[in-house]
Formats: structure tokens, C-alpha cells, sequence
């Protein structure tokens, strides 16, 4: 049996493209296999009704939403190998089964690399996060560092700013800040070290003090990393999808990309913000999207 749409992902983007395609009477299957990026986090901020939520908690609510629509199957299977197949496409799983699909959603998210910083991951999730706006206020007016080895040091201590003036610039060794921003960051009272990170200290997660390879110290309290990205999944690539330069997908307004019949949602397509109330929102576009053109082809459009 052919299906209308496979989607790969089962975060909030792959969550929401199957409900409005199951509310569309599509027939569906999500397959998820719940390695979510988030599964350090303790909870979701920034979607209104559900500020605060438990990230599993919040996939629980989804199921439940889905499950009142016979038309969408939730297969915890791992995809491997989509290719195309005559009008559709051909969806492979870890599970040896095959099915066949006339559009394809990746919802497949992101996976990220942290600074080269000892033991960050114990800290990541707990008190160092990657989204000010996700957990800033929970860290405000707090002695807080922001981490970057890349070129967007300088934008994300302007943003943090707003939550915490008593802030700590690292680069953690990198050349990524010039003298006119350093300059600018000491006018407003920002500490700037170029110096590598040696180890992080704390309890449970909780960050409490910084060492740096010259043996200086600082007390901090928490604080923001910015980590970089890479697609989770190969799929897209390999189907020829093309790349924005951040390295998304690049969509329309509905998510379709530019190969015909597949489309991409969340942070597979947008990068960022990575906040769960857009990548939903992505989903449903894309979903949109898809059972838009599958009517215009059965009209023969």
C-alpha cells in the first residue's frame, strides 16, 4: 500500500505535520525512534499553554493528540536509506521492512557538536544552555559565561545581555572576536578572555566556577554555549535536496524543497531559532504543504 506521507522525525515538527495531515484524512506514518537532541533538557520554554513543559511529557500530550486520527501510524523504527521509487518514494528501516511513500516530510532535527571544553557535558541541559531565549529567564541577573568558538560570539553576548548584564566572554582559545567588539563589550561592563577553557566546576550539573589554562578563575553561575550543527539524518542529501550556506534545507514557504515530493520542517530546514513552538509551527506548514500538492496532482494539476 502506497502511503500519502512518511515522516521522518518525531519531534515537535514531524509531531505536528502528522496531526494536521491526519486531520487532513492522509494516510500517514511517523516514524520516530526517540533519540530526541533535547533529552537533556529538563523543560521546554517559549510555547505558549505548555511554558515549562517536561520534554517527554510534552511528547506524551502529542501522542495523545495523534492517536485520535486512525489515519496516522507511529512506527518506532529507525529510518535508513530513502530513495526515490517511481511516483513516490521508497523508506528502508533498521527493522528490514520497506514502504513506499508518495511524499516525504524530514523532521530529522539537528545534531550538535559543543566547544572543546572539558566535562561541558555534564553541565549541557543543566545550567549551560544554547537558546537565551529557552532558558534566559531562568538564569537572569545570574553571573552567567557565554562560550563560542565561532564567528556569532560577539550577536549571542549582545542577546544574553538582556538577561544578565555580569557576563563572561570566553572564545575558548578561538580568534573570533576583533578589537573594535572586544571594545565595545568593555564599554558595557562584559569580561572578554581569549583564553582556552580549562575545566568547569559544580554539582549536579550546576556550574559554579571556571578555570582557565592561564589558572585564572571566575565564579559563575550558568551560562550559554554555542555549539554548531549538522543534519541528524543523511537523507536529504542524498535525495539532492539543496543547502543553505548555515546548512538547512532550503524550502518555500510550505517546506517543500527542491526536490519534488519531499519537504523539510524544523531545524532541519530553519536552523534557528531552535524553539519547540517553531519547529511545530514548521510542521505545519510543511504538512500544508504536502497536502496541497498531492490534491493538485489527484485534480491532474
Amino acid at each position: 500500500m502506497w502511503l500519502d506521507c512518511a515522516i521522518i522525525g518525531g519531534g515537535p515538527a514531524g509531531l505536528n505535520a502528522a496531526l494536521v495531515l491526519g486531520r487532513s484524512r492522509r494516510n500517514v506514518i511517523l516514524f520516530d525512534h526517540n533519540r530526541p537532541r533535547n533529552a537533556v533538557t529538563h523543560e521546554s520554554h517559549g510555547f505558549i499553554t505548555r511554558d515549562g513543559i517536561e520534554p517527554r511529557e510534552f511528547r506524551r500530550l502529542a501522542h495523545a493528540d495523534i492517536a485520535k486520527y486512525p489515519s496516522v501510524t507511529v512506527k518506532p523504527d529507525k529510518v535508513t536509506e530513502v530513495s526515490p521509487n517511481g511516483a513516490g518514494f521508497q523508506v528502508s528501516t533498521s527493522n528490514g521492512v520497506m514502504y513506499h511513500a508518495r511524499t516525504i516530510i524530514l523532521a530529522t532535527g539537528l545534531k550538535e557538536v559543543l566547544p572543546a571544553v572539558p566535562n561541558i557535558d555534564h553541565y549541557y541541559g543543566k545550567s549551560l544552555f544554547s537558546c537565551p531565549y529557552c532558558d534566559g529567564w531562568e538564569l537572569r541577573d545570574k553571573p552567567l559565561i557565554v562560550i563560542s568558538e565561532g564567528a556569532n560570539l560577539f550577536h549571542l553576548a549582545k542577546i544574553v545581555y538582556n538577561w544578565s548584564k555580569d557576563l563572561l566572554l570566553c572564545t575558548n582559545g578561538a580568534n573570533n572576536l576583533n578589537a573594535e567588539q572586544i571594545g565595545k563589550l568593555r564599554q558595557k561592563g562584559i569580561q572578554v578572555s581569549q583564553h582556552r577553557i580549562k575545566a568547569l566546576h559544580g554539582e549536579n550539573g550546576r556550574l559554579s566556577r571556571v578555570v582557565f589554562e592561564n589558572n585564572a578563575e571566575a565564579k559563575r553561575a550558568g551560562g550559554f554555549v554555542s555549539p554548531s550543527w549538522d543534519q541528524a539524518a543523511p537523507f536529504g542529501e542524498a535525495l539532492g535536496c539543496a543547502m543553505t550556506p548555515a546548512g538547512g534545507f532550503v524550502t518555500d514557504d510550505y517546506g517543500r524543497t527542491s526536490i519534488r515530493g519531499v519537504y523539510a520542517a524544523g531545524d532541519t530546514s530553519i536552523i534557528a531559532p531552535a524553539q519547540v513552538i517553531v519547529a511545530a509551527g514548521e510542521g505545519s506548514k510543511a504538512a500544508i504543504g504536502a497536502n496541497t500538492d498531492m490534491t493538485q496532482q489527484d485534480f491532474g494539476f
